[in-house]
């Protein structure tokens, strides 16, 4: 994946759920990212916001730390 890019939400959020509607991988995705203290606190100071759409290059980089690389981690 190309962490170098800005990601849209859904489409972020797409290739970690991939097997579900896009809307409920936004869901999915937001629901973990308000689970996770660390992350939602390592993405505040990277100048995330809660209804955010778009992803820049650094909060991608935090969410790949985070959560794993989705083009090699399968929710089972």
């Amino acid at each position: 994946m190309d962490k170098s890019k800005v990601w849209g939400h859904t489409q972020l959020a797409m290739l970690y759920f991939p097997g579900i509607l896009p809307k409920s991988a936004s869901a999915q995705l937001s629901l973990w990212i308000k689970r996770d203290e660390e992350l939602l606190d390592d993405l505040t100071k990277a100048g995330y916001r809660k209804g955010q759409r778009m992803f820049t290059p650094r909060q991608v980089e935090i969410l790949v730390d985070h959560l794993g690389d989705p083009e090699t981690w399968n929710i089972r």
